[in-house]
């Protein structure tokens, strides 16, 4: 059983828990981080879903990440999510978005590393592949129907400027 901390509006502490698969009480949010992976020599890291995952099965997404667990900041579930999901290690994460959507507070960030590209390590039932882009194909390709459409909107506000 997974357990969250539940969090107000405002991105409060709400004082009780949330368990993941039971419905989310209104008013109530949980805390989902992502982190977007730009190598140094500027392309994207893209992870590809399982097919089995119940939410977008099989389609890409630019990021790496999952709900904050009860008791973490939204800064050590966002590296613990970056190292699971890919193997990457981060010491650094620029924030670039916080958002809120129905019941979620997402914490978008930005994490630049120089990694050997294709030491990238996928995490069982979670990922099965994984690419690189750069910038422009990456731009052109979140337009298409293999890229997760939620994740895009997140990310519109920050496209021009950060990535």
């Amino acid at each position: 059983m997974e357990i969250w901390d539940a969090y107000l509006e405002d991105g409060a502490l709400a004082g009780c828990d949330l368990i993941r698969g039971s419905q989310i009480p209104f008013g109530l949010f949980h805390l989902v981080c992502e982190v977007i992976v730009r190598h140094k020599d500027g392309s994207y890291l893209l992870m590809q879903r399982d097919y089995n995952k119940i939410n977008f099965p099989g389609l890409y997404e630019a990021s790496a990440g999952g709900s904050a667990l009860k008791g973490e900041t939204a800064l050590e579930a966002a590296k613990r999510e970056l190292r699971e999901e890919t193997g990457i290690e981060a010491n650094e994460l620029m924030q670039i978005y916080c958002c809120k959507s129905k019941d979620t507070i997402y914490n978008g960030y930005l994490c630049e590393i120089n990694w050997d590209k294709n030491s990238i390590s996928l995490q069982p039932e979670e990922t099965i592949s994984f690419m690189w882009l750069g910038k422009q194909d990456f731009l052109k390709f979140i337009e298409s129907e293999k890229y997760i459409y939620a994740h895009k909107k997140r990310l519109e506000e920050f496209l021009g400027t950060v990535l």
